[in-house]
């Protein structure tokens, strides 16, 4: 396993893998759980060379928030990145990222101001930057993200479509705890009494899930439905839950197509999001 940590280095090993076959990418922002395992071990099954990036980016962190203690773990993220069998882990530092006056960025206009984006507005700014310029150095046939970050996802496969990358963006199923949270590097932050209480996110969306299954198609009662169970829950704040459109995460109303249930929910000073998709148009028989 090759470990890199410039640009022109990274740039180099990445052409020769691709001249090989193809090349799958994994970009993290490190403390890697199973959640960054599985999309490694699927990149690593469906492509030839699997290259991984560790990056903490600062641009997508907003003003006070969790930048300077966000989880580093290099040597355990290294360890894992053996265990998976990928082939090359690039690892920047900031200053081989950015250029001190650096005034380019990457900004998607409309999807980007809904759910996460209201009350982090630069946020996905700063992701789609660092992904279209991971993008660039590595030239990727294949890039993999978890569906946990739904917003993310769609916006970074947006981007891919709208720039013209020459990459397939897949977006991978949320690996959950037991309980049902959704892995996340920020779970470590949680007290043992947030911890406990925080399944209530995953036991929410699956009454969504159950609800639309028995016939529910109106939005709101399903909105008011998982509102009113986390609300019941301890410690837990609401930051928003929605119904969108899951390919342009629209408002609906009635949920005729495909729609993505997503929710922000914060737990001490610890921020957590989630989501379900749902898609038939008739309740089960």
């Amino acid at each position: 396993m090759e470990v890199v940590r410039t640009i022109a280095e990274t740039r180099q090993l990445a052409g020769n893998f691709r001249r090989e076959g193809s090349l799958g990418l994994v970009p993290t922002m490190g403390s890697l759980h199973y959640g960054h395992e599985s999309l490694m071990l699927a990149s690593v099954k469906e492509c030839d060379s699997t290259a991984v990036s560790i990056f903490i980016n600062k641009i997508q962190f907003g003003e006070g928030e969790d930048y300077k203690i966000y989880p580093r773990d290099e040597t355990g993220d290294l360890e894992r990145c053996r265990e998976a069998a990928v082939d090359l882990v690039f690892i920047p530092e900031i200053t081989e990222m950015y250029k001190p006056d650096a005034t380019v960025y990457v900004i998607e206009d409309i999807m980007s101001r809904y759910l996460c984006g209201r009350d982090r507005p630069t946020h996905f700014r700063g992701v789609l930057t660092v992904v279209a310029k991971l993008f660039n150095i590595f030239q990727p046939d294949i890039s993999y993200f978890g569906l946990k970050d739904y917003q993310q996802g769609k916006l970074i496969q947006r981007m891919a479509r709208d720039l013209d990358f020459p990459v397939e963006v897949k977006l991978m199923p949320t690996e959950r705890d037991i309980d049902g949270l959704a892995t996340s590097s920020r779970n470590q932050y949680l007290s043992d009494e947030n911890r406990a209480t925080s399944a209530v996110i995953n036991k929410s969306l699956k009454l969504a899930e159950k609800l639309y299954d028995e016939g529910e198609r109106d939005a709101g009662k399903i909105k008011d439905a998982v509102v009113a169970q986390i609300e019941r829950a301890a410690y837990a704040n609401i930051i928003y839950v929605e119904i969108r459109d899951a390919e342009n995460l629209e408002p609906v109303m009635s949920i005729e197509r495909p729609v993505v249930i997503a929710l922000a929910v914060r737990f001490g000073n610890t921020r957590l999001i989630d989501n379900t998709v749902i898609g038939n148009t008739s309740p089960k028989e």
